[in-house]
């Protein structure tokens, strides 16, 4: 399975019984965990927590908001709950005394407040509800996890791309390397002659100059920014919550390019090539660092 993107979008509609059409949707966004925003109708708290047990078990990270929408079909039989509708009119007519205002409360207001029109058929839906609810968010997670692996598949080909050029740059390193290493211990040794005038032991100079400059080698930060090119890659071939993985490696590359710039600063010739391809390796790896933050 391909890495997965935190972003997607997915929606279902159904119908229940003639009497209740129903749509869902999903949308998701990156997020450092998952964050799980649902809007549902009124009571609906069973049904809440069997759909956040669902979008637990399949998704793993992401900031996801999913939205249910009912609405009655033509064929739904409604009545007054007449207890509800007397406590508003009781109220308006009340406010109405106390301000000192003469008016009377509209019927067609008062219908569309919550709970004064029922559905007769409700409580028979109870349990076919839930069921197509769940059913149909099956489905909703399934399309969304398509499109999030769309687009974790563009997002692999092109972190694939920028490790190809990280590995092109260690290689062009490696052969700016020595070079690099000689021109450092001759500015070493010829600063030492100036600091001592020329009266110190020149193999004891030699020994202490090469020591610094030993120091001042590149290799070890090759070698790890190798070994982290390749575990990142060998990542993307992983199924499963790899994105703080990435990030992890993402972050060590680049204190690695930022070490590798220390120890060849202050450096002229060949050192300031090798600078530019620091640069430009530095660049590569806050373009993946950004692109790591959309993978789950």
């Amino acid at each position: 399975m391909a890495i997965r993107s935190m972003t997607g979008f997915a929606q279902v509609k159904a119908q229940l019984d003639d009497q209740l059409d129903i749509t869902l949707s999903l949308k998701s966004v990156n997020h450092r965990f998952l964050d799980l925003h649902l809007r549902m109708p009124p009571d609906s708290d069973t049904l809440e927590m069997k759909v956040r047990r669902q979008l637990k078990e399949k998704l793993a990270r992401g900031h996801v908001e999913l939205t249910l929408s009912l609405a009655r079909s033509g064929g739904a039989q409604f009545a007054v709950n007449a207890a509800v509708a007397r406590g508003y009119v009781q109220a308006f007519r009340t406010a109405a005394r106390e301000t000192g205002v003469n008016a009377e409360p509209d019927l067609n207001v008062i219908l569309k407040f919550p709970g004064v029109l029922e559905d007769s058929g409700s409580a028979e839906l109870g349990p076919k509800l839930e069921a197509t609810v769940t059913a149909k968010l099956d489905e909703a997670i399934h399309q969304l996890n398509q499109m999030r692996s769309e687009e974790g598949q563009a997002i692999a080909r092109e972190f694939r791309e920028r490790l190809g050029c990280l590995q092109s740059t260690i290689q062009q390193l490696e052969g700016f390397r020595a070079a690099v290493m000689a021109a450092y211990l001759e500015k070493i040794h010829t600063r030492m002659q100036e600091l001592i005038g020329g009266r110190g032991d020149p193999d004891r100079i030699l020994q202490e100059a090469a020591l610094l400059a030993e120091r001042s080698d590149i290799q070890e930060e090759i070698v790890r920014m190798d070994t982290h090119i390749r575990h990142f890659s060998s990542l993307l071939d992983q199924e499963g919550e790899i994105g703080k993985k990435l990030d992890f490696l993402a972050q060590e590359m680049n204190r690695e390019a930022n070490t590798l710039l220390s120890k060849t600063s202050g450096v002229a010739g060949e050192a300031l090539r090798i600078t530019e391809l620091g640069l430009a390796m530095k660049s590569e790896i806050e373009k993946i660092r950004e692109q790591v933050q959309n993978v789950e």
